[in-house]
């Protein structure tokens, strides 16, 4: 029993080794500078690795203490965290699966609509006062203006691996046909009835194209590609504590057995 009770802590000690890139993952999310004005998926993220975290040091403790209540109380909740995370993983991949960008004509960055988006997306950044306090915060972030400093020349932009946010919200939609002055002024529309965005655009550095649907769509793509990177390593780490699980689930009801067989030997000396 003493063996099962050792191998039981130790395997619920990889639980707690685990719940540290889930808990990462969520700290990451929350700092990422490029989403940083639309946050929503962190603080579940985080709560599922802190919960991990608990139940794994109580599964922990109950092993090598031979606490059989720490123990029941961990098989339930893992399993709780596991399916929860699974939900998770689901939900990440079906929002996200939408939304790929559109090649500019001789552009090198993708542009991107909002309607590709899913709805549970969209709403995010639907209704006038949940967008007026998103473009707030990024006017007052430095992604648009930095480009001023890297780009001076026309081609240069042009051909640049622009981030979703920079083609949505720092330059008009490129089917207007502005001309280039530097990446954040640009005047002479060709077409403004291309895109309905061609009339937002202004040349203000608070405002630049901040009103844009294409702004809203280029939050939402780097947001999209921002969890879809988070949850590959949720992925990973959901295998991973199944597998911890399961072993954990198998040492356990062996323990249980060696404990029957060692009261029913006592029993029959």
């Amino acid at each position: 029993m003493a063996l099962s009770n050792n191998v039981i802590g130790a395997i619920n000690f990889l639980g707690i080794l685990l719940a540290i890139p889930i808990i990462g993952t969520g700290i990451w999310l929350a700092s990422d500078p490029e989403t940083s004005c639309i946050r929503i998926l962190q603080w579940p993220v985080i709560i599922i690795g802190a919960l991990t975290l608990v139940v794994a040091l109580a599964g922990f403790v109950g092993g090598f203490w031979r606490n059989a209540p720490l123990l029941i109380f961990y098989l339930i909740g893992m399993l709780v965290l596991i399916i929860l995370l699974a939900c998770l993983v689901v939900f990440v991949f079906m929002v996200t699966s939408r939304g790929s960008g559109h090649p500019a004509p001789s552009r090198g960055y993708l542009e991107y609509r909002l309607d590709g988006f899913s709805g549970f997306l969209r709403r995010r950044v639907h209704g006038p006062f949940k967008w007026a306090l998103i473009k707030s915060c990024l006017s007052s972030t430095s992604v648009c203006p930095e480009l001023n400093q890297t780009y001076t020349m026309a081609q240069d932009f042009f051909n640049a691996p622009l981030s979703p946010i920079q083609t949505g919200c720092c330059k008009p939609p490129t089917a207007c046909g502005y001309t280039f002055i530097n990446p954040t002024f640009w005047i002479s529309p060709i077409d403004t009835a291309a895109d309905m965005d061609c009339l937002s655009w202004n040349n203000e550095q608070n405002q630049l194209c901040y009103s844009c649907e294409s702004c809203k769509a280029g939050l939402l793509a780097s947001l999209a590609r921002q969890w879809r990177k988070a949850n590959i390593i949720l992925i990973i780490t959901l295998i991973a504590l199944i597998c911890v699980y399961l072993v954990g689930c198998c040492a356990f009801r062996n323990a249980k057995t060696e404990e029957i067989f060692r009261k029913y030997k006592q029993g029959y000396t």
